[in-house]
């Protein structure tokens, strides 16, 4: 059995269309768990609404924790043998599940992950061929590189089936933002192999007000993970290490692109990016697996960070 996790807070415009791509799935061993974290509009309701309707749906009532103890408090309750998280303003193509699940049967993958789409709030996602796609197996070492590379894996930890034994000792951080960056490593660290399912089928939408669309100083927490990261492969695998700061310096150079550059209050942060910049940046320039937009983005730093945040700035 396979248990999907749905963490909700304030998405009652999404909802529906979330559990709905859920429940439509062709794959039919499953429990549905909704994990309602103090929504104050009528994201509760809906969730009972389900509850009373479906058998294989569960719902969750807590105060607000944020997304990582929404996930969490599925967890506690996850009846199935695995497990997967679904964003409760995303959805899934029908045949996710189903072909995940057939992905790790075929390999003996623990991780089985599936491309995505991002779209923007409103568009209608374009047709996946299922049958014809293709799968890439990583090994351990592979995954983790390509994931602090930035390549076709990502850190995500949604449009992707997990064993539920993974999580059996890890929890997601609570109160963090970038949960997902700062679970990644250990769970990886446990498998031999992850498999990549080329077919987009995870739903990712952008929508106006959600975390990842709104400038705070909380995002600079991105900063922190990556820096306890680095500090720990470098004690514990320092073959990850260049990944790893491959993936910090991008995103140095991502959040001196984002933040109010004239912000007194952005200081702090603006300082902090520009020094890791300078103290990793000849490194990373001879690193043939750093990306050729962070290589642009070094070359430009060498020109003063008033320089470089003149030229990001106008690539917004």
């Amino acid at each position: 059995m396979l248990s999907v996790i749905i963490p909700i807070y304030n998405v009652q415009d999404y909802l529906a269309r979330c559990i709905d791509s859920v429940l439509a799935q062709t794959y039919k061993d499953l429990e549905i768990i909704l994990v309602d974290d103090g929504s104050h509009d009528t994201s509760g309701d809906i969730c009972d609404e389900y509850d009373l309707k479906y058998r294989h749906v569960r719902v969750i009532h807590k105060s607000n924790g944020g997304l990582s103890d929404a996930r969490n408090a599925g967890l506690e309750i996850a009846r199935g043998e695995y497990v997967t998280f679904i964003d409760a303003d995303d959805y899934v193509h029908p045949r996710f599940v189903e072909a995940l699940m057939k992905t790790i049967e075929t390999t003996g993958a623990p991780i089985a992950v599936s491309s995505w789409q991002e779209i923007q709030d409103g568009d209608t996602p374009h047709s996946v061929d299922v049958e014809n796609a293709r799968c890439k197996t990583f090994s351990q070492h592979d995954a983790i590189n390509t994931i602090f590379y930035q390549g076709e894996l990502n850190h995500s930890a949604c449009s992707r089936i997990f064993q539920r034994r993974l999580f059996d000792d890890l929890r997601f951080p609570k109160g963090a933002l970038y949960e997902d960056l700062a679970i990644i490593y250990p769970l990886l660290c446990k498998v031999e192999k992850v498999v990549l399912l080329k077919a987009p089928m995870y739903y990712y939408v952008h929508r106006k007000g959600s975390i990842i669309t709104t400038m705070s100083l909380r995002r600079t927490q991105v900063l922190d993970h990556l820096e306890a990261l680095e500090q720990q492969v470098e004690k514990e695998a320092p073959q990850y290490l260049p990944a790893v700061r491959s993936r910090h310096l991008s995103a140095c150079f991502n959040m001196l692109r984002l933040m109010p550059a004239q912000s007194q209050e952005w200081q702090p942060t603006k300082q902090r990016c520009w020094d890791y910049v300078k103290n990793i940046r000849f490194l990373c320039i001879k690193d043939r697996n750093v990306r050729i937009k962070n290589k642009i983005a070094i070359l430009l730093s060498y020109f003063g960070i008033d320089f470089l945040m003149m030229i990001i700035n106008k690539s917004r």
